[in-house]
């Protein structure tokens, strides 16, 4: 079973990528939807967020006011190394048990964790192939503003909050350019479906 880190910055287009994969058979685990579950009233990870940063971020229902989170944690380094100390580690370990769950479903599945922070909070886990989605910072601000509607300053905040392009392109094993084409981004995705479903990844474990 390959166990395949896809990540790249926001509006890298990684999101296409996890979609193409999963069409061709992969199980995709993804981490955002993750920490959404991990963040739903009731479940410890919330209660130690509202702890850390104060009730005013949860809504009347008991949910946490996601974008007024993003507003602190986002213009402040210290205050989004907090959040990361309480949410990674939940995020590992329930990914962890889904990962040896897809194994034990079927044991030559190929398993796709869909994560923006690879870099951030988890390079060095025992993963088959890193695979980066990669478009250039500008790009990225491009889409954001113009595909997202985010204004450029808050789009570039958004950007310069995670890590750099040649921190992800460091830790990559395979690339998959998508300044391009929808056409020459699923192309090199096919290309990477076929090795992985030979298992034809040269294994980091």
């Amino acid at each position: 079973m390959p166990l395949v880190a896809l990540t790249g910055g926001i509006a890298s287009g990684k999101s296409t990528i996890a979609a193409r994969l999963a069409e061709h058979g992969a199980v995709v685990i993804d981490a955002d939807a993750l920490v959404r579950e991990l963040q739903q009233p009731g479940e410890p990870v919330l209660a130690a967020i509202a702890e850390a940063f104060g009730d005013h971020l949860l809504r009347a229902d008991g949910s946490l006011d996601r974008a007024a989170l993003g507003a602190v944690v986002f213009a402040d380094h210290d205050a989004r190394h907090r959040l990361n100390a309480i949410v990674h580690p939940a995020v590992s370990a329930e990914s962890s048990r889904r990962f040896r769950a897809a194994l034990e479903r079927d044991p030559r599945a190929v398993v796709v964790y869909d994560v923006p922070l690879l870099v951030e909070a988890r390079p060095e886990d025992p993963w088959d192939l890193v695979v980066v989605a990669h478009a250039p910072a500008e790009a990225r601000i491009r889409r954001l503003v113009e595909l997202r509607g985010m204004d450029e300053a808050d789009a570039r905040a958004r950007v310069a909050s995670q890590a750099s392009d040649e921190r992800r392109l460091a830790i990559a094993d395979e690339v998959i350019e998508t300044d391009g084409t929808l056409a020459a981004t699923l192309e090199q995705v096919d290309r990477l479906w076929e090795r992985l479903a030979q298992d034809d990844v040269g294994g980091r474990s």
